[in-house]
């Protein structure tokens, strides 16, 4: 969204018009004085005159003023990304600051309000005390709610209601989750993109049926390997179950060459599998899994980008789209310190801590993570 720039509107429509100030200026019933500060910037006109301006340049208010109350996707990507980076540089406070003015600024832009939602959920990972994550995940979630409630465009609001979901899951507020998305799982009769890949068959546009297809496909792949590790905490008085849950996740991992289409997902199942073999007391399993997450780490590129797949070929638009394109919910700092927090804080990999391999690996992600804000992938 630009800033109101009715000045050069002015100047600009007048000369369309073919007419000049002192023409204007009697058309408004003002000085000829009056209509150059206009044109210059120094002072703007009577509110009671913009009704009749614009009907003289056959416009809306609106548009004379220069005023557009939809910000662009190149326009939110932008917002974002000025506002991540503050995060990564400016303390906390002062980062919210702005991140506050932004949300004030731009009160009725509900997609944008979304993606700042995201960006504060991600951001209060790296808050030390519980009372200050969860006053941000609070402000999320008034942000969720506002969405959900006054944007008029029910599939945002959708979106907005599982992250308004997630913020009551990080606040332990379960019968908040239950009163917003209900207690039981629902089957779908037929999944969407099925619905919307046939309709572009039958018009014969077979680019977008695999486009749409391959996306479904691709959703449902991420959703079950999230399911897996979310059943794996579940099964503790059932450790083969559980060995069985984190198996079939690295399976999928592999079989689909996920580290590549989706790193972050790829280093939890990793990183849930150092913590598994932790427990079972199988050291070396756990460090190579420990390893393998590390050369992931070093190797994702930011801002992230995603390589082409041999089998996810037309997906692009849709992660472009998506959460992991090009409005992330992640920066750079925050992976960097949330995943060096978690291998040296969790709890069950304390049996490693003393291990020369351990040491090794930590301190090689330390120095990652204290590195300058990677240069790589920034041109």
């Amino acid at each position: 969204m630009s800033e109101l720039s009715i000045a050069k509107i002015i100047a600009r429509k007048r000369r369309e018009k073919g007419v000049t100030q002192e023409e204007l200026a009697e058309y408004a019933g003002v000085s000829n004085g009056a209509v150059s500060k206009w044109e210059k910037g120094l002072s703007f006109p009577d509110i009671t005159l913009l009704p009749r301006l614009a009907a003289y340049f056959n416009v809306s208010v609106d548009a004379l003023l220069g005023y557009s109350p939809r910000l662009t996707r190149a326009d939110i990507r932008k917002l974002c990304n000025s506002l991540s980076a503050d995060f990564m540089v400016k303390p906390f406070d002062e980062a919210m600051a702005a991140f506050r003015t932004a949300v004030k600024k731009y009160y009725s832009s509900y997609a944008l309000l979304y993606h700042l939602a995201m960006l504060l959920i991600n951001q209060h990972q790296l808050l030390e005390t519980q009372e200050r994550q969860d006053e941000v995940m609070l402000e999320a979630k008034a942000l969720c709610e506002r969405i959900v409630l006054e944007c008029g465009d029910a599939l945002l609001a959708k979106d907005a209601l599982y992250l308004q979901s997630y913020c009551c899951i990080a606040l332990r507020l379960p019968e908040e989750v239950f009163a917003l998305i209900g207690e039981t799982v629902q089957m779908p009769w037929c999944a969407e993109d099925t619905l919307i890949s046939e309709a572009y068959r039958l018009t014969g546009n077979i680019a977008k049926a695999t486009e749409a297809v391959q996306c479904g496909m691709l959703t449902h792949l991420l959703a079950m390997i999230e399911s897996a590790l979310s059943y794996i905490p579940l099964c503790e008085d059932a450790p083969d179950t559980a060995e069985s849950a984190y198996r079939r996740a690295m399976e999928l991992i592999t079989l689909f060459d996920v580290d590549k289409i989706h790193p972050f997902l790829a280093a939890k199942v990793y990183l849930v599998g150092v913590e598994l073999n932790c427990m079972k007391g199988h050291s070396d399993k756990a460090l190579d899994l420990l390893e393998k997450l590390t050369k992931l780490y070093s190797s994702i590129p930011f801002p992230v980008k995603h390589p082409k797949h041999p089998f996810f070929s037309a997906v692009d638009r849709y992660l472009e789209d998506s959460a992991m394109g090009s409005i992330p919910p992640f920066d750079e700092r925050m992976i960097r310190q949330i995943l060096l927090n978690a291998l040296v804080s969790l709890p069950s990999l304390s049996v490693l801590h003393d291990h020369p391999r351990y040491k090794h690996l930590i301190r090689t992600i330390h120095d990652i993570a204290n590195a300058e804000p990677a240069r790589k992938g920034r041109r």
